[in-house]
């Protein structure tokens, strides 16, 4: 028999919420006391490595982070120190244009009314990840920190239910005096089985933390795809903008990476998804650039010639040929640079979906980042609101424990989901609104949103308050 491990925090999930929330544990003078282990699926070496040795390359999982979540590494985390920040990319300038109206209905927002100077910054996911874990093995709190990679969960277990006919607790000590407590009892497939005050699921959308605490999470799948990309650039862009043209088939961001680097999200739908990752290497570039300026009857054309031969070269000069009847003066000053190649392997897909879990908390459980919520990546604000739910959970812990309070207390969690769900809210709600209106090429809403565009455009007061609320994240 194996007798329960007792410890104050386990962390399900490696991801950047995860680690985010076990650094900020123990760089915290009030919570790094607390015994905590942090459990992940996946080989964590490859994060580990990037410190050392990160690659002449950029990886295609490249995050937007706003200056909060920036100034929240740096101050309340501490693993900014630690951050490759010569693969950070900040930017000042977001320019957004619409298809359906000949490219003149479009909003361009800059930092000028923020207090950086910045909107955001592109980063690694990995860079992230290797950042935090670099900060947590300097604090060298070996006794009271562990992280298992490698390493399933394979149960959950409450001691309190009236019936565990369905869990296998013949492993457990029964004399190891920890029946009486209603602490959640984690069962990991090197082993171990651990009993915790508070059981923290950053694991994602199918979170196998929210399913035991039994939250409901609510959404749906928007029969979209996001394709991924890193793109090399005609030269490096010193505009610092990221670009957004809204597309019928679902918005296509280029946004800016250090020298002549960028990298790429294209919403697509499931049919087009496939033809943008089957299509040649050396037509892909070409396909992007006339995505950013050609109209759609013509990218209709374009992606038809490609579904049927994803190698057919003419396609090439029939995007020439279109370009060049742009001026080039308005291109080069109006819209993103040339893309010129597009990195081996760089390209993949992701389904695109809205989620959002009826609560944060249950007695001695809370969640984090994608196992609380998703969110369309137009607005870039996934991972910013993963930091946000930690702040706001470091906030809660802190104050319970000012107070002599027990972690796990849902009157310890309750602050957190209040400061946290509302806002979240708001964000998916207006992402999704903002999907579903792009995404028509019904001829009255085309219409209503681009003059919604240029009236904002020239409405710079209220531009600058939509800077403020995006950059606040």
């Amino acid at each position: 028999m194996t007798s329960s491990v007792m410890e104050d925090v386990v962390i399900v999930g490696g991801g950047p919420a995860g680690l985010s929330v076990l650094a900020a544990l123990k760089n915290s003078p009030k919570t790094r006391h607390l015994k905590c282990t942090l459990v992940e699926a996946s080989d964590l070496t490859n994060v580990r490595d990037f410190y050392d040795n990160p690659g002449e390359n950029y990886t295609n999982r490249v995050v937007s982070v706003t200056p909060k979540s920036v100034e929240f590494m740096k101050s309340r985390i501490g693993n900014w120190d630690y951050m490759k920040e010569d693969r950070v990319k900040f930017y000042d300038r977001i320019v957004a244009y619409d298809s359906q109206d000949n490219d003149n209905a479009r909003i361009d927002f800059d930092a000028g009314s923020t207090e950086s100077g910045v909107l955001a910054a592109m980063i690694e996911n990995i860079n992230i990840q290797s950042s935090l874990l670099k900060k947590i093995e300097e604090i060298n709190d070996t006794e009271g920190t562990t992280v298992l990679d490698k390493t399933k969960v394979e149960d959950i277990i409450s001691p309190i239910q009236q019936s565990l006919e369905d869990h296998d607790l013949n492993e457990i000590d029964p004399n190891a005096g920890n029946a009486d407590l209603d602490w959640p009892i984690v069962k990991l497939s090197n082993g171990d089985i651990i009993q915790t005050r508070l059981l923290i699921g950053a694991d994602g959308y199918n979170s196998p933390v929210r399913k035991f605490a039994r939250i409901e999470s609510r959404g749906w799948q928007y029969n979209r795809f996001g394709v991924v990309g890193t793109l090399k650039m005609e030269y490096e862009d010193y505009r610092s903008v990221g670009w957004q043209r809204f597309l019928t088939t679902g918005p296509l961001a280029i946004l800016p990476l250090t020298e002549d680097n960028a990298t790429m999200v294209w919403s697509s739908t499931p049919k087009l998804s496939e033809i943008l990752l089957k299509t040649n290497k050396e037509i892909f570039p070409h396909l992007v650039n006339a995505a950013t300026v050609l109209d759609e009857a013509d990218l209709n054309y374009i992606y038809k010639l490609l579904d049927y031969n994803p190698d057919d070269m003419a396609v090439i000069d029939e995007i020439k040929w279109r370009l060049e009847k742009f001026d080039q003066q308005n291109l080069e000053e109006n819209y993103p640079l040339k893309v010129v190649e597009v990195l081996d392997g760089s390209r993949a897909r992701f389904p695109l979906k809205l989620s959002h879990a009826d609560t944060y908390i249950a007695p001695r459980i809370a969640l984090i980042g994608d196992a609380a919520h998703t969110i369309h990546p137009l607005a870039g604000q996934g991972l910013n609101m993963g930091q946000s739910d930690v702040a706001a959970l470091m906030t809660a812990l802190e104050s319970g424990i000012d107070r002599g309070m027990d972690i796990g207390s849902t009157l310890v969690l309750d602050s957190y989901v209040a400061n946290s769900w509302p806002s979240n809210h708001m964000l998916l709600g207006i992402c999704d609104k903002l999907h579903k209106v792009f995404a028509t090429d019904y001829y009255p809403v085309v219409a209503l949103r681009g003059l919604g565009l240029k009236s904002l455009n020239v409405l710079e007061s209220f531009k600058d308050i939509m800077v403020k609320i995006i950059s606040a994240r």
